[in-house]
């Protein structure tokens, strides 16, 4: 789950990281009221959770409340890579004498939390990787140790740009006490943002940029934090939003009211299967045979008749399919019930569109003889089942 950015500076604040002053604005009114009451200019920010917001047109600065409440206008209710703008965040314009990033993620090669920081703040973190891999500096957390604040400044101290100015400091035998300053805030920034991704259970909790402005002091410019959905239950705070998320479709929106692991596609070949990888595979082979996926639709291991006749029913209600391929390997799906959950999608539903079914595994004799019985065929091997969907679509189609 993804956090809106003033969710996630409130968190960062309430751990005494600095953020810029403001407040959340719903419509225009409101955003020149904050302007008025910041009394300095203001870049109002769009609450959506996609990142690269700011180069989509998604950040605009305003002198006055006169232009905040324009900008605010202009960006309420429109919509920024793909999201609708619902919210702004209206807050003061920082004074940026330098910028930074920070994070803290999940490595899961190395099983692992990571800290990543560099002196490239204010641009997007591929980006410069893609240029420098050395100007990111990395360090995996031992999950037995934590992350104190003395290995996070070392963290710091191993930024290219950070460890030249140490050395020119010891070449010139000159101690520079901004620069030990300034290592030691970022530390406390980077201890902090770890101490944060195990209190919420986070997969991502990044600040970027990092601005240090003109008095010195470090400010988290702008902030994303990724809860894991697999937490959410110990974050009850968060829990009415486990089932709206922004980026959502509207069939996504509504499949996950209806507890189905849905993902809405562009094609026209709808696909039930039980578990990612075949249902991933299903999709694959669909490709293969020039055809293109509708949706990703998984029932999940052991799934009843019940499950299995929701998500056929949801499948075949989108416009846009023509025909459903059925993939399933039962293990402790059992057979018999995909069938019984087939045919009382067949029977109950307001649309009904063709369907091929590969089906194998535990009860497959029974099923497949419920089947045959309902006047549905099961087709032996996926190949002849892609073969018969692609058919029975081009049908449709002509």
């Amino acid at each position: 789950m993804k956090l809106f950015e003033f969710e996630a500076k409130e968190i960062l604040r309430e751990r005494g990281l600095a953020t810029p002053r403001g407040r959340v604005a719903s419509n225009p009114a409101e955003a020149a009221a904050i302007a008025r009451e910041l009394g300095k200019p203001v870049a109002i920010k769009a609450q959506i959770l996609v990142a690269g917001r700011g180069k989509a047109g998604g950040i605009v600065f305003a002198d006055d409340p006169q232009s905040a409440q324009a900008a605010a206008a202009e960006l309420l209710g429109k919509t920024v890579k793909g999201c609708r703008v619902d919210k702004v965040l209206v807050e003061e314009k920082l004074e940026i004498a330098d910028q930074f990033y920070a994070s803290v993620t999940i490595d899961r090669q190395a099983r692992r939390y990571v800290a990543l920081a560099s002196a490239d703040g204010g641009v997007d973190i591929e980006q410069v990787a893609a240029q420098s891999a050395t100007a990111i500096a990395r360090h995996r957390i031992d999950p037995d140790t934590g992350f104190p604040q003395s290995e996070a400044e070392s963290l710091v101290k191993r930024i290219p740009r950070i460890s030249q100015q140490m050395l020119e400091s010891v070449r010139e035998k000159k101690a520079d006490p901004q620069l030990e300053a300034d290592i030691s805030a970022f530390g406390r920034v980077l201890a902090m943002l770890f101490q944060v991704a195990l209190e919420y259970d986070a997969e991502l909790v990044e600040i970027n940029p990092l601005a240090k402005v003109a008095s010195g002091t470090f400010v988290a410019a702008d902030a994303r934090i990724i809860l894991d959905d697999n937490a959410l239950f110990r974050h009850p705070a968060f829990g009415d939003r486990s089932l709206t998320r922004a980026d959502d479709t509207p069939r996504e929106a509504e499949a996950r009211r209806q507890d189905l692991t849905y993902v809405d596609l562009s094609g026209d070949i709808g696909i039930v299967g039980n578990g990612a990888g075949l249902v991933m595979a299903t999709m694959d082979l669909i490709r293969l045979h020039g055809g293109e996926p509708a949706n990703f639709l998984d029932i999940g291991g052991g799934a009843q008749a019940e499950i299995i006749s929701k998500g056929l029913k949801f499948v075949m209600a989108k416009p846009e399919v023509k025909a459903v391929l059925i993939n399933v390997l039962g293990g402790i799906t059992r057979c018999d019930e995909v069938a019984r959950g087939v045919i009382e999608a067949l029977d109950g539903a307001g649309t009904k569109k063709p369907i091929a079914i590969r089906m194998m595994g535990t009860n497959e004799e029974e099923g497949t003889r419920m089947l045959k019985e309902a006047g549905v065929t099961v087709y032996a091997d996926m190949e002849t089942a892609a073969n018969e969907i692609m058919r029975l679509k081009q049908r449709q189609v002509n």
